[in-house]
């Protein structure tokens, strides 16, 4: 046989054996994203104690696009949490792994990351899992595609060895022969994840991750309008060797799991959504609670100038992408004044009037009603100064239904000295979780009134600077704390890539993800163990009390 026609044939071969792969890679669905409609619903599943149950109660989730009950979720009630609590009291406070106990636990996760990675870089794969986030949280194709592909970069960050790196140790030496001290990071044994509806994938995925990562035994509750993504994960991961009875898998509304919570007493719970409950959470809870709560997030616009078309474009991203439910999305934005004697606000309007409902740019929001939104909007306008800049309307030829909202992407300006009044300020800075953004401007000599504007606000997630000016960028940096920003020309505020650490600061129960670092911080403790063998030195006498 010639070379080139054995080559041919490993080709043919390879080709095959990736085609037969690619058959059968959606084995682990029970569904198909393109199917679920009002005619033939979807189904949600709960995982407890290694296995797919139901319950006897069903919750019909509507279509946000249409109103059509499409899918069914079997919610747990009060009466049903028995053996979510029992699960959870299995695992002991030293959590199912540690440095000391089933290490191969570690490589086991390494290698479950790895297989998972893989899969949602199979293109039939991901684009599943995008349609199937568009069925629920309606966002563009390139917006779910792009939660898909972080999630699968940050399996793969977590493939192999690096799963036991996360429970790296140190030693310092003793006082004296045969004593050392060693710092490890510790599990918390049974934990709690909650988590919102916007990033239906990512933000349970990755949290969920890092509490198996660290040894702990999670119960997961994802909001039940999104739910169906991360049962059809956690049916993948199985698949990929996790063992079923590591994670259990909850729906139920929240007073139920306010109630699991409470009875299970679990060491530490992961709560992701807004600063109301995360506050009741926190007192429920006696503070066992990390928190990535509510983000109203601000982008100043410095005195240089550069790029405007640019800069104008991610400022439309930042404030509507998503139809502005993001945690990290623009609610805010301080142009200095030299701005405003560019284009930018016009390209602002002009790039919000691209957005359309055929193509999900903008979309339902699922969380604040239409009605609610140009309420807001009206009591907006009615202070001294203020202006619609472009938007406050409802969507048009829509079939979105009430409970929903279904505005264009709107944008209202507020004058600095106005938003800095006391009877004022608490009503600007009201986050409204949809395409919606207070603009204003500050004059060369008002940068501090933009810091005191920032000093008041109770949410510190994310925030942009976007300026070349080292010692402007020094000025705002060093005079505000939110836990994720960007500094320099292509600032912005949204955008979560795996590669660094998202989430607030200036909160001692502030969560992080997506890094090593937000990993041990959430979902580990520290433990010194010292070693102190001796020897006991020759002809120790017992000495006088002290």
């Amino acid at each position: 046989m010639s070379v080139l026609r054995l080559c041919k044939g490993i080709r043919s071969n390879v080709s095959r054996n990736r085609f037969s792969r690619l058959l059968h890679s959606l084995g682990f669905a029970t569904v198909k994203a393109e199917e679920i409609s009002g005619s033939q619903p979807a189904q949600v599943h709960n995982l407890v104690q290694g296995k797919w149950v139901t319950s006897a109660n069903w919750n019909t989730i509507v279509d946000p696009l249409n109103g059509d009950s499409f899918i069914k979720v079997s919610e747990v009630d009060e009466s049903g949490i028995k053996p979510f609590v029992e699960s959870l009291s299995k695992c002991p406070k030293h959590g199912m792994h540690n440095p000391f106990k089933s290490p191969e636990r570690y490589l086991l996760y390494g290698d479950i990351s790895a297989k998972a990675g893989y899969m949602l870089s199979v293109p039939e794969v991901s684009d599943f899992f995008a349609k199937l986030i568009q069925r629920v949280a309606p966002k563009s194709y390139q917006q779910a595609l792009g939660e898909v592909y972080v999630t699968g970069k940050f399996l793969e960050n977590f493939s192999s060895d690096q799963v036991r790196f996360l429970a790296r140790s140190f030693g310092v030496p003793g006082n004296h022969l045969g004593q050392q001290s060693h710092g490890f990071r510790w599990p918390y044994g049974p934990v709690a994840v909650i988590t919102p509806f916007n990033f239906p994938l990512e933000i349970p995925l990755l949290q969920l991750m890092g509490a198996l990562y660290m040894g702990n035994k999670p119960v997961l509750k994802v909001d039940s309008k999104v739910c169906i993504v991360m049962e059809q994960m956690l049916r993948l991961l199985h698949d990929c060797g996790m063992p079923m009875d590591d994670v259990d898998f909850i729906n139920s509304d929240g007073k139920v799991m306010n109630k699991l919570l409470l009875e299970a007493k679990p060491r530490m719970t992961l709560f992701t959504g807004s600063s109301r409950i995360a506050d009741k959470l926190a007192y429920d809870l006696n503070g066992r609670i990390k928190l990535e709560d509510a983000g109203f997030d601000w982008k100043i616009l410095g005195p240089d100038v550069h790029e405007v078309d640019y800069v104008s474009w991610v400022c439309d991203q930042d404030a509507y992408a998503c139809s502005g439910q993001k945690c990290s999305a623009q609610s805010m934005l301080f142009m200095h004044e030299n701005w405003s004697k560019t284009s930018l606000l016009s390209q602002l309007t002009d790039l919000a009037a691209r957005r359309k409902l055929e193509d999900l740019t903008i979309g339902p929001v699922l969380t604040v009603t239409t009605e609610a939104m140009l309420d807001h909007m009206k009591k907006l306008l009615q202070i001294p100064g203020s202006k619609l800049l472009f938007g406050g309307e409802e969507l048009e030829n829509h079939s979105i239904p009430s409970v929903y909202g279904a505005i264009k992407p709107t944008a209202v300006f507020v004058p600095i000295e106005e938003i800095l009044k006391d009877e004022n300020y608490e009503l600007v800075t009201k986050e409204i979780f949809g395409p919606f953004q207070i603009i204003t401007e500050y004059k060369h000599n008002q940068l501090q009134l933009v810091l005191d504007a920032l000093e008041k606000m109770h949410a510190h997630l994310t925030a942009a600077v976007v300026s070349n000016d080292p010692l402007f960028i020094q000025e705002v940096v060093g005079n505000t704390v939110n836990g994720t920003t960007y500094a320099g020309l292509r600032a912005r505020t949204t955008g979560a890539p795996q590669n660094h650490w998202f989430g607030p600061a200036g909160d001692p129960r502030g969560a992080g993800i997506g890094t090593p670092e937000a990993i041990k911080l959430v979902w580990s403790c520290h433990r010194e163990v010292i070693y102190d063998y001796g020897p006991v030195p020759q002809k120790w006498q017992i000495p006088p009390s002290t």
